[in-house]
């Protein structure tokens, strides 16, 4: 086996299950670098992640380990506030008003509501992909549009400008992995495009989101300025990342294992299992974004320091042979599945059962159009995006017939 560092550091994305298989049994708190005042941890082993994450001990907000004065900061920031102003990246109390404030609208019940017009996405959409001549992206043509128009309706975005998301979206996720102080373009155009949007909603408010998180800015104590420009950037980036991610893994863990594909084809009921199945084999979401160790603390035999950086990768707990039987065996029939690739504890994905719904409409609508379709590519040829905290593909060349 190849070293630790050396797996890491080249084609991670094609070897990192190995990766995670070593660390589980050698060293599952994982120093992944060390400086002299700061160390990286990574969390691998499936208890281990839902600990770190139930815990009140490592924080989101990383500016109540600054002695300087957090409102400085952010005016410092400017428009890059929309980041450090996420619902995912605060504490109680901020995170359960901002949360109370939105829960209504992803809830179970209403996402069941939304069933009928995500099918009727669905449909479209797969009208529109079989006119085409020749393979078909599976990604732009099917898996990337569906989720980004239903939150868009979701959201009151005219629907002419949800392809500019997905340029903006693409950076900005990049931009996770090391911040490049290009991105700043597409955060300006960002933030501009939100502040005419907001302007046009106050003066004409509609039956959407977006007009009701406005409400809820002049009300005062429940949104701020920034709150909301977060928040809408946050719901429209994790609104269709992960479900683009959900689907075209999915599709392509299926067509790994042509066993599993023809037994999903074979009974449809099974397609729930294969949900959760592909978001265990294949998690959206490989790292949890960062948190922060708030004091000094033993983890598990590690001492783990106040301002240190702990990740938790969901990837690899959803790998974890202690916990799922034949870990790395993909096994659309699979129950339980105690996977977390929504994550877990209070920062437990909101657009969970919004993002289970499409993948579930998304698939059986895609075989039952579909039943003999067939990867174009060879399976090696379909890369990975070269994203640290997700799994994602860069295209799914199919043939639909």
């Amino acid at each position: 086996m190849e070293s630790i560092e050396t797996i890491y550091q080249s084609n991670f994305k094609e070897n990192v299950y190995p990766f995670y298989k070593h660390l589980r049994a050698n060293d599952p708190i994982f120093a992944m670098s060390q400086e002299p005042n700061h160390t990286t941890w990574v969390i691998t082993k499936h208890e281990h992640v839902k600990e770190m994450l139930k815990s009140k001990s490592f924080i989101k907000d990383q500016r109540k380990l600054s002695s300087s004065d957090p409102s400085q900061a952010s005016q410092e920031n400017g428009d890059f506030n929309i980041f450090q102003n996420m619902m995912l990246d605060v504490d109680p109390p901020d995170h359960t008003r901002l949360r109370k404030l939105v829960q209504p609208y992803f809830n179970p019940k209403t996402i069941k509501d939304l069933k009928p017009r995500i099918s009727e996405i669905a449909d479209a959409l797969l009208d529109k992909a079989s006119e085409k001549q020749g393979p078909v992206d599976l990604i732009d043509e099917f898996a990337f549009p569906l989720p980004i128009i239903v939150i868009s309706e979701l959201l009151g975005i005219p629907s002419e400008d949800r392809n500019k998301f997905r340029k903006w979206s693409n950076t900005i996720v990049a931009a996770s992995d090391e911040f490049d102080p290009d991105i700043m373009e597409d955060v300006q155009a960002f933030t501009n495009y939100l502040t005419d949007l907001f302007d046009s909603r106050r003066k004409k408010p509609e039956n959407d989101f977006i007009s009701n998180l406005l409400q809820a800015e002049e009300d005062g104590d429940q949104l701020n300025r920034d709150e909301l420009y977060s928040m809408v950037v946050l719901l429209i980036i994790a609104g269709h990342e992960t479900t683009v991610n959900l689907i075209a893994n999915t599709m392509y863990a299926l067509f790994e294992h042509p066993d599993q594909l023809e037994k999903l084809k074979n009974d449809t009921k099974l397609t729930t299992t294969a949900i959760e199945e592909g978001l265990r084999y294949y998690s959206p979401v490989d790292f949890t974004t960062a948190r922060w160790s708030e004091d000094d603390i033993e983890f598990h035999g590690k001492t783990i320091k106040r301002g240190d950086l702990v990740l938790a990768s969901l990837a690899s707990a959803n790998r974890d042979e202690e916990k799922f039987e034949a870990s790395d065996t993909f096994d659309i029939t699979r129950k339980p599945n105690p996977h977390v690739a929504f994550g877990f504890g209070i920062h437990f994905c909101l657009g969970a059962p919004l993002a289970r719904i499409e993948g579930e409409i998304a698939l059986s609508k895609l075989l039952e159009r579909f039943p003999n379709i067939e990867l174009t590519e060879k399976l090696s040829t379909s890369p990975w995006r070269p994203v640290f905290l997700l799994r994602g593909l860069e295209r799914l060349e199919v043939t639909m017939t």
